[in-house]
């Protein structure tokens, strides 16, 4: 079966910053994403009660260009701000097309 080469760009970060993350991702060329509740430990520690709020994860599936734009935009407007996580993975996708979007992703 034929596949498409993408990145998968995976942000983990707080949750109060979905909004925001979502627009950027949309504005820097995103043509969709998938977010999820997660939990887990890090430099960070375990966050110690719902009042501090929950850690989202956030994917996109996108071609190179986007995925260094996403990445040099949150490193220049959130790592020193929030605690966030990204990083970058290859994915071989089929039905590409579908993440071509209007020719701004893969």
């Amino acid at each position: 079966m034929k596949t498409i080469p993408c990145k998968l760009v995976t942000i983990i970060a707080e949750d109060d910053l979905e909004q925001r993350l979502v627009d950027d991702l949309k504005r820097l060329g995103a043509t969709g994403y998938t977010i999820f509740d997660v939990r887990g430990e890090g430099e960070h520690g375990v966050r110690g009660s719902r009042w501090e709020g929950e850690n989202i994860q956030i994917e996109t599936l996108v071609g190179d260009e986007i995925a260094d734009a996403i990445l040099r935009h949150l490193a220049e407007h959130y790592f020193d701000k929030y605690a966030v996580v990204l990083y970058v993975t290859d994915a071989d996708v089929i039905r590409g097309a579908k993440y071509a979007g209007r020719g701004r992703a893969v």
